[in-house]
């Protein structure tokens, strides 16, 4: 089963300016977007739901410190990334 990355406006802002500042990661925010799209389940992304303000949205692990929250839409088998950033940042 293959999924779709759907990126809204805002996201897009975002990740230009996430990448802006830390261009070292920009191979591993690729692999990730990469890796989300063939199988969002995979271990190494360390998918999981969030809870409280969050609740609703998927957090996905870019690296140990930096993380991507998403909509995940498994009926439509579309994945909109919501928020890109470190651990604080994004939670």
């Amino acid at each position: 089963m293959s999924y779709q990355l759907v990126f809204t406006e805002q996201y897009v802002k975002r990740a230009k300016r996430f990448l802006k500042r830390h261009p070292d990661l920009a191979s591993h925010y690729l692999k990730t977007l990469r890796l989300l799209e063939a199988n969002p389940f995979h271990p190494s992304l360390r998918l999981h739901r969030l809870s409280g303000r969050l609740d609703g949205l998927y957090s996905v692990s870019i690296t140990l410190s930096y993380r991507l929250t998403l909509e995940f839409l498994i009926k439509g088998e579309e994945i909109v990334p919501v928020d890109v950033g470190d651990h604080d940042a994004v939670y």
